[in-house]
């Protein structure tokens, strides 16, 4: 088995609604994504969360911590030679307007916790997400 590192966040706007991405046009999730030689996981995070929503001005609330899962593969098919360790941040920002830097993630959206959970793709993204809700005022 392969072993992957991620780093992402959950944004909150002043509506309390969350971002989630678009990605390569099949699956939905939190923004996120490789933490590159070198980087560290906050420093990865404000990245993917920049090229995947266009949002810059984030201001970290804290670390929400670790979980893990296994990916998609380019069919949209969960590919279990491959886990994933996800490190996810909370950020809350005043901007409104999502525009996606990456086309690998065409679309972002602000959404309610619970339209958020209804559209994630992946089975331990919901789960995490459901666990965690309560603890960030959601």
């Amino acid at each position: 088995m392969k072993y992957a590192h991620s780093a992402g966040g959950i944004i909150l706007n002043e509506e309390n609604k969350v971002t989630v991405v678009n990605q390569d046009g099949y699956t939905w999730a939190f923004p996120k994504g490789g933490v590159k030689e070198g980087e560290d996981e906050l420093t990865a995070a404000k990245r993917e969360v920049w090229e995947e929503t266009g949002l810059k001005n984030i201001e970290l609330i804290r670390k929400l911590g670790d979980y893990q899962r296994h990916v998609f593969n380019d069919k949209g098919e969960i590919d279990k030679s491959i886990l994933k360790t996800i490190t996810m941040f909370l950020f809350k920002t005043e901007e409104e307007e999502l525009k996606p830097i990456d086309p690998g993630n065409p679309e972002a959206r602000w959404l309610t916790k619970d339209e958020a959970v209804d559209i994630l793709s992946h089975k331990e993204d919901k789960e995490w997400f459901r666990s965690i809700a309560g603890d960030i005022g959601l």
